[in-house]
């Protein structure tokens, strides 16, 4: 099936009884078992089966069972949101004394978890993912995985996911990819060589912000029986599904960042349309990019479709469909780009990404507001630049709406 149909089609089974559409939405803590035997079989991994919501859910593995067919994997995992998720991934693998190698343009969330690791006595090294002599540089006999965004948040740099992945492998690590600015429709990380892709499905999989989460989806193609990862040895006997194994029985059980069903819900219904919103916002998205570049050159707009963007041959052969909906432009001035964001009429002031509706911030003073100005230029944020996610509305209107604000003063 192609890929809209697919959304529709593809492992949204009816319901037997009823015929309906949509999965039910188990809203239950807990689940009744016919027997002791079965109880215990079930917490045993012995048997199939739902004991607490937090271990596992049916609203929840029908979220689940539609990322792992949309993104090309073996088994996905959701979570309460993305940066569990990604916490998740990670902590799965890295124990005290490990090192992470991860890209310098990363959102910021993800920038403070890998700093908070150092706690752990996990260390991370930030480099320019584009260069493959510094991934190169970076990856040591302590290193035990390398993480970058498809489309890195705000900086906008393409991830050339087959030289990372030929990186990784060389060196016996795995390479986690967070695709939630790209989505499986832009790319399927798995496909180009990633083992474990990571969407905050908050975003575009949800579409109409109503719901915070996260999902991991792992391709099953990494060896966990390698010597450095010597904690998977006991799920070696799962072969291509070890790494979920022990997510499911340690960090996914154990920190107990689950789902909620309603939110898994709200996901399938996001998720039918995803396609049909990625290509309107996408198509938005390069419309403005252009209309900016030919009309405000003075701006700096940064999008990876525009000629000349850094990584625009990587996005040529990495992305497909389109190359993003979100852009970002230098206003000249931190007092200028507040000007512009407070003169707009239809571009909502929202510190997301991914929603139907088009949303602008200042990624200076919110999101890498606690980063250094090292920090800040090496992730693409500068104190003038304003970072705009398309929505799905009429191009011409974001237009319109975009040309009165800078025009205005």
């Amino acid at each position: 099936m192609r890929f809209n149909t697919a959304l529709l089609h593809d492992g949204a089974d009816l319901n037997e009884t009823h015929g309906a559409t949509l999965p039910p939405v188990y809203q239950a803590s807990a689940f009744h078992h016919a027997s002791a035997e079965e109880m215990a079989a079930i917490f045993g991994h012995r048997a199939p089966g739902y004991s607490y919501t937090r271990v596992g859910n049916p609203s929840l593995a029908a979220f689940e069972t539609r990322i792992t067919r949309l993104e090309n994997g073996v088994s996905s995992v959701a979570f309460s949101s993305g940066m569990a998720a990604i916490s998740g991934a990670v902590l799965n693998i890295v124990a005290a004394g490990d090192e992470i190698v991860a890209s310098r343009g990363l959102y910021g969330g993800t920038y403070y978890l890998f700093k908070d690791l150092r706690s752990l006595g996990i260390a991370t090294k930030f480099v320019d993912i584009t260069d493959r002599a510094a991934v190169e540089t970076a990856v040591s006999e302590k290193t035990r995985l390398i993480f970058a965004e498809t489309i890195g948040n705000p900086s906008l740099e393409v991830a050339d996911i087959p030289m990372l992945a030929e990186v990784a492998k060389a060196h016996g690590i795995p390479l986690i990819i967070d695709n939630t600015a790209a989505t499986a429709y832009l790319a399927r990380p798995l496909d180009l060589g990633a083992d474990i892709v990571v969407n905050s499905t908050s975003k575009y999989v949800n579409g109409s912000g109503s719901a915070i989460s996260g999902v991991l989806t792992d391709g099953g193609t990494f060896n966990w029986r390698s010597p450095k990862y010597p904690e998977f040895a006991s799920y070696a006997k799962y072969r291509k599904f070890a790494f979920t194994a022990k997510l499911r029985n340690g960090f996914a059980r154990d920190l107990g960042g689950c789902l909620a069903p309603m939110n898994a819900f709200l996901n399938i219904i996001g998720l039918e349309t995803l396609g049909l919103r990625m290509k309107q916002a996408c198509d938005n998205a390069l419309a403005m990019a252009e209309w900016l570049s030919r009309e405000h050159p003075e701006l700096q707009v940064n999008y990876p479709g525009l000629p000349g963007a850094r990584t625009r041959d990587t996005a040529g052969r990495v992305l497909r469909n389109g190359f993003g909906a979100i852009l970002t432009l230098r206003a000249g001035s931190r007092e200028r780009a507040f000007a512009i964001m407070n003169r707009l009429r239809l571009m909502y002031r929202i510190s997301n990404i991914g929603d139907s509706r088009t949303l602008i911030i200042h990624p200076g003073s919110t999101l890498a507001l606690e980063n250094t100005p090292e920090e800040r230029e090496g992730s693409g944020v500068y104190d003038d630049l304003l970072r705009i996610s398309l929505g799905i509305e009429d191009a011409a209107d974001l237009i319109e709406d975009l040309r009165q604000a800078l025009e205005a003063g």
